[in-house]
């Protein structure tokens, strides 16, 4: 009873200390129940990984490993390195399409059955008046034959799905008559063109150019030729030798120094050299301006240089300087007539193949959009198709 009154005297309840007691016991039981989460979380952690490592990780790694053999299943196979670029429009600049076209096989027997095709080129500023005509000539051979435009890049070419000339559109830039960004844009067509394996030769022609013969003759001279039809003379006159800038030595000497016709047919080892040099280039980009006219001069003279016992010295484009001028004639409606081709083809002698013949031209130019009606009618009569 003393101790009672002295805890009420004192002024210390008894129902307050038990609370302080639970009070001070709290936060130890708080601090245990967290401690023992923390462990399930490690032990649950620890489990997990090592779940993980057994058999997730194999799964996800199989997965992986699946989806990386598909992406390079397609190119370990013959059929992706042989097949042609399905869309011409591709993204690679100049340098990048040079490098990838500038590709050649060791090994010189193919592993697979390669019917050679040959590759026409057309240079052109805009439209291909003449396209009728050059369907005409093509129809009937799909598989011989590539077909590639390079014109202005501003001009979109409208050619139905049916046409041979449908989406053939290269990557296109500015070409300049006479300057570097002609060659430019021969060698560009050049190089989509060796993008396709099947492409054995190459045929440079304009807007303005017309088959002289049928398909079937073209393709077997063509082929059968051992040597690449380039015009290549040493000409010592003021519009030949007088062009040479002697800062284009010592790669290029004045002996060395040749002209020809822009217009040619090569063979694909004769392409690659030309896509590939980075060793004559810049010289005649430096030291061959108006009036000297590059796109005479660069082709002729390079691969004199490097392959000479290649070239047949001759261009198998026919073409009339007899008027005179900076360029040849023109031929429009009034000259289609039977007696006009019978001239073109007179007094022919050329070499092919180291024996003398009388067909020297397989091709001719120029020709205006006029020709197109009355050359359509006499095709099939005196050109053969």
């Amino acid at each position: 009873m003393q101790s009672r009154v002295v805890s009420l005297e004192e002024g210390k309840d008894p129902a307050v200390s038990i609370k302080a007691s639970q009070s001070k016991s709290s936060p130890i039981r708080l601090l245990q129940l967290f401690l023992l989460f923390l462990a399930i979380c490690i032990s649950f952690s620890i489990i997990s990984m090592y779940t993980i490592k057994r058999s997730g990780v194999q799964t996800a790694g199989t997965a992986v490993k699946s989806a990386f053999k598909h992406c390079f299943d397609e190119p370990n196979t013959l059929d992706r390195w042989i097949r042609r670029p399905s869309n011409l429009l591709h993204k690679m600049s100049d340098e990048e399409l040079f490098w990838r076209a500038s590709f050649v096989p060791r090994i010189k027997k193919y592993p697979f059955k390669r019917v050679p095709k040959i590759a026409f080129m057309f240079l052109t500023k805009g439209p291909l008046p003449l396209a009728p005509l050059w369907e005409k000539f093509l129809k009937g051979h799909e598989g011989l034959y590539s077909v590639y435009i390079h014109s202005m890049p501003t001009f979109e070419a409208k050619f139905p799905p049916s046409s041979v000339f449908h989406r053939r559109q290269i990557p296109s830039q500015i070409s300049e008559w006479g300057k570097m960004s002609m060659c430019d844009a021969e060698r560009r067509l050049l190089a989509n063109a060796l993008l396709d394996i099947l492409n054995e030769r190459f045929v440079l022609v304009s807007e303005s150019c017309i088959p002289l013969f049928n398909f079937t003759f073209v393709y077997g001279y063509i082929m059968r030729s051992k040597h690449s039809f380039i015009s290549a003379f040493d000409d010592h006159g003021p519009y030949g030798r007088g062009r040479y800038n002697e800062n284009m030595a010592p790669e290029v000497n004045i002996t060395n120094w040749r002209k020809g016709s822009q217009w040619f047919e090569i063979n694909r080892k004769l392409a690659v050299n030309i896509v590939e040099d980075t060793t004559f280039y810049p010289k005649f980009e430096e030291f061959c301006k108006p009036h000297c006219y590059v796109d005479e001069h660069y082709f002729p003279t390079m691969l004199t240089i490097r392959t000479a016992p290649l070239l047949a010295n001759r261009t198998l484009t026919w073409v009339d300087w007899s008027r005179g001028g900076a360029h040849p004639a023109t031929f429009g409606r009034a000259d289609i007539k039977e007696e006009f081709f019978k001239k073109v083809h007179e007094d022919m002698h050329c070499i092919y193949n180291n024996q003398s013949t009388s067909i020297c031209f397989l091709f001719a130019r120029k020709f205006a959009p006029s020709a197109l009606e009355p050359l359509l009618h006499i095709s099939r009569n005196v050109l053969g198709f």
